[in-house]
């Protein structure tokens, strides 16, 4: 049974990421005292007396307003209605009611969903006559809470309990994977997350730094519940230039901390670069699997051997891409975006296999009939066992009388037919010396 789904819904700058932010217990949704810091729709999760709710944090509403990223939040928070099991409608306690509250009254009232007008900024009992003034927006019940310092927020939750009453106990609905898509600003990530859902998940325009958020969403792929995490863009410490960049760039470093696998994306028309490079290597140094997708494959002049050519490059400007696999697709028109969870799925299983102690054992007789380690400082080097200490990412203990001085072109040897043995193509592998 599905989690009933909690929509907070106001216009600009009432508190709708700060409550947000109270319900889920984490500084998930980036507040600032400026205006629209939130675009796209963020979700979370709500405990409350043994039940899970979703909370879904929407961007401010601001009705008839042609700008492009206005227009696109707008039509994010109405997405949020018409999918919400409850409504929250937020409005400022401090300020009389505006055009934009009396809009989304009558976007309430019309959904037909059950709904609450909540009074934010109501910080003290004396402050609570400020909602009497909000009574013209005919929306009942009413409450005032303090989202900043959770003042009567309980009371809040208890009348929405009340209401959507779940008939389900609290129960661990672990995902099958985490799959985090990151990359440079304006490289196709959000385009690749509506491509994968099959519907506007999140706001998609021309300009770079559009979304600002990790944006979780879970869907079930093949019975599988998949939770897909579109990120901010990633650019160079010294070009982030505001806090609301910054904390952009923290959420979107703790989702590739969180993730299982990372699909790094890269702009086919700019090519492989520094900055790209350098997300590639903050995965693989957190030992997340990771596949690169080289987006926007439509707009090259595609000849013979282009594709070839291009991973060629890449693997050549990053010598250990060799051992990932490089995807060239279209999020726009979705070429080959249906290969993608396929071996998503696939670098995911090989970054939790756990190889057999003896399976690895006979490996290493194998190997050393290949090639024997050689003598250092005149000391014959023996590796007497190995085995397999953890999982994703694996961990592999090699123990041997002399762990400092086998040589690092033999471990190289060693990593290498280990993945091509037993498939770790997209997943980091850890290799301990030991003395034994």
């Amino acid at each position: 049974m599905a989690r009933p789904a909690i929509a907070i819904i106001g216009r600009p700058n009432v508190g709708k990421s700060t409550l947000f932010n109270r319900l889920v217990e984490k500084r998930k949704a980036i507040v600032d005292a400026k205006e629209g810091i939130t675009r796209d729709r963020i979700r979370g999760t709500l405990d409350w007396e043994n039940r899970l709710y979703d909370i879904v944090d929407t961007g401010g509403y601001i009705p008839d307003d042609v700008d492009v990223f206005n227009a696109a939040v707008r039509e994010q928070a109405e997405l949020a209605v018409v999918e919400a099991d409850f409504i929250l409608f937020l409005v400022d306690g401090k300020a009389d009611p505006t055009a934009s509250d009396k809009d989304l009254a009558k976007l309430v009232r019309k959904s037909g969903k059950p709904h609450m007008l909540v009074v934010n900024k109501c910080d003290t009992l004396e402050t609570d006559d400020r909602q009497f003034r909000f009574h013209e927006l005919a929306i009942e019940p009413m409450v005032t809470i303090s989202a900043l310092n959770g003042r009567l927020t309980g009371v809040m939750l208890e009348q929405i309990t009340a209401v959507l009453n779940p008939a389900m106990a609290k129960q661990d609905e672990e995902s099958y994977m985490r799959l985090a898509i990151v990359g440079m600003p304006n490289v196709g990530k959000s385009s690749l997350t509506n491509a994968l859902l099959q519907k506007e998940q999140t706001i998609v325009t021309p300009i770079a730094g559009t979304t600002r958020d990790s944006i979780d969403t879970a869907f079930t792929w093949y019975g599988k519940t998949i939770v897909l995490v579109d990120t901010a863009g990633l650019r160079k410490r010294a070009k982030v230039s505001d806090n609301i960049e910054f904390y952009s760039n923290v959420r979107t470093h703790s989702a590739i901390e969180n993730a299982n696998v990372s699909l790094v994306m890269i702009d086919a028309e700019k090519g492989f670069g520094k900055q790209d490079k350098a997300i590639v290597d903050l995965v693989i140094r957190k030992g997340k699997g990771l596949v690169l997708l080289v987006n926007k494959w439509d707009l090259v002049e595609a000849e013979t051997n282009t594709m070839a050519e291009m991973k060629k490059e890449i693997q050549w400007q990053f010598k250990g891409l060799d051992d990932y696999p490089i995807l060239f697709i279209s999020a726009l028109t979705r070429r080959r975006v249906s290969n993608i969870m396929k071996i998503a799925d696939q670098v995911h299983q090989a970054r939790q296999q756990k190889i057999n102690t003896k399976l690895l054992n006979e490996f290493l007789r194998e190997t050393i009939k290949k090639m024997a380690i050689p003598a250092v400082k005149g000391r014959l080097i023996r590796i007497k066992f190995i085995n397999q200490v953890r999982t994703a990412p694996p961990l592999i203990v090699c123990h041997t009388n002399y762990p400092k001085l086998v040589p690092v072109n033999y471990r190289r040897y060693l990593e290498n037919q280990l993945r091509e043995t037993f498939d770790f193509s997209g997943v980091p592998i850890k290799l301990s010396f030991r003395q034994s």
